[in-house]
């Protein structure tokens, strides 16, 4: 039974072997070396999310400028050609001139008509314009702190994602050096085999344990591989395209600094910093509708000029004869079913949802740091304990092997011995991810990321 057992996890680790290179060897386009901070700059650039938020930047600017075209003159011409077939008739009433004893019917005009002019229209006085105005710089404010945000977010994201396969470095070396001190196991209890001092029993054994670990690294570097295209396509890079990791990690740089910057302020955050400007906003809001009950005042003049033909030929002689004049208009609300009401009272119940959100969001910084602040707290102790106890299984699996040798342990121990080390090393790289995972929340909590 263990027999076939051995030869299945040989089959099962030569297949996968065969994928792992396969997929090793798949043509890259570009190949990229990255250090984190580079990884964040590229994500910052390419990222889907990032560039969707800066083009609502622009999309604003686009807005704001049509705001301010609201308040400037604008010109317009006007050039109109009417042929009558008819000429509009007007009737005359009886007495409207000396003799005359009926009502009498005349054409006045003649069958071509042309005019051409200019047009300039200023206005003057709107109140909704006026406070669209003066909330120009903070709907722009608004967009760029959400620019940040998203860029935030992304950033956060991808030291996470970086940091682990980072970690997976580490994990893939404590996996060599398990593979290789079972390589030498196996090697030494095949002798004692020979010699009569062991059992092809514990040869099997060893042997399958071998398998099993060279499975679990092919296992880790699919999962690493995998690892990589979320990364690429978290950065918005193609994924064809190599990527290499330049940075490391190690405990020092974990617990360096450590809850040095445990002072925060709402404002820190960015999340909170884009809350207050949604607010102001808001406020810009209340403030237009109740300008709306002032009158709108606007101010056009026109120039113009006019032809009539009884032919069209209004390119030839004749007669064009100018008009002109200057319009002052003055529209009062009066009544409109209370919808400018209405509008008053809608934005200012949104502004208290607004102050509600800000509100509910300082309660979730300071949990968001209370417990960032504990768990960081737990995971650098979780690291040190790990560690004790890693190299702890270490010494006691050497300890194990040397009895082992000599012929005073029993298969059982050691087989026991290196299934402790491998938990106590897994608990170790689990330990170290968790802790800088621990510690990029925590910086992001108290708005220091």
């Amino acid at each position: 039974m263990i027999k076939h057992k051995h030869l299945m996890a040989v089959m099962l680790y030569v297949v996968l072997l065969v994928v792992s290179k396969a997929s090793a060897q798949l043509p890259a386009t570009n190949t990229h070396s990255f250090t984190l901070q580079d990884a964040v700059d590229y994500a910052k650039k390419n990222n889907t999310q990032v560039k969707n938020a800066l083009l609502n930047l622009q999309i604003q600017q686009q807005v704001n400028r049509g705001i301010t075209a609201a308040a400037l003159p604008s010109i317009s011409g006007n050039i109109a050609s009417t042929k009558y077939f008819d000429i509009p008739t007007q009737v005359i009433p009886a007495g409207a001139f000396q003799g005359q004893t009926k009502d009498q019917a005349l054409s006045f005009g003649l069958n071509y008509n042309a005019s051409g002019g200019l047009q300039l229209q200023q206005l003057l006085f709107d109140g909704q314009v006026f406070v669209g105005l003066q909330a120009r710089k903070a709907s722009l404010d608004f967009q760029s702190k959400n620019v940040e945000v998203t860029e935030e977010v992304i950033k956060t994201n991808v030291e996470k994602v970086y940091y682990q396969l980072v970690v997976s470095k580490t994990q893939v070396k404590l996996l060599d050096a398990n593979i290789a001190r079972l390589e030498k196991l196996e090697h030494d209890t095949k002798e004692l085999y020979k010699n009569g001092f062991a059992e092809k029993l514990d040869v099997d054994k060893v042997s399958v344990q071998l398998t099993n670990l060279k499975t679990q690294k092919i296992s880790v570097l699919n999962s690493i591989s995998n690892g990589y295209v979320g990364l690429k396509t978290l950065l918005g890079m193609p994924v064809k395209e190599a990527l290499q990791l330049t940075d490391t990690l190690s405990e020092a740089q974990i617990k360096d600094g450590i809850l040095q910057d445990a002072a925060y302020q709402y404002n820190d955050r960015k999340e909170f910093q884009y809350a207050l400007l949604g607010k102001k906003l808001n406020e810009y809001n209340i403030r237009r509708y109740q300008l709306s009950y002032l009158p709108t005042v606007a101010l056009s003049g026109t120039y113009a000029k006019q032809a009539y033909r009884h032919q069209f030929n209004f390119f030839g002689k004749g007669d064009w004869y100018p008009a002109s004049w200057v319009t002052l208009n003055i529209s009062v609300p009066l009544f409109d079913g209370f919808a400018k009401d209405a509008k008053v009272k809608q934005s200012k119940l949104e502004l208290q949802q607004t102050e509600n959100s800000i509100d509910n969001l300082k309660r979730s910084i300071d949990s968001d740091v209370e417990q960032a602040t504990l768990n960081f707290k737990s995971a650098i102790a979780t690291i040190d304990f790990q560690k004790k106890n890693m190299e702890l299984a270490e010494t006691v699996y050497n300890q194990t092997k040397k009895k082992y040798e000599v012929g005073t342990g029993s298969n059982i121990e050691i087989n026991a011995a290196e299934t402790d080390l491998i938990t106590a090393q897994t608990n170790y790289i689990n330990a170290l991810y968790s802790a800088i995972i621990a510690k990029v929340d925590y910086k992001k909590a108290i708005g220091k990321l």
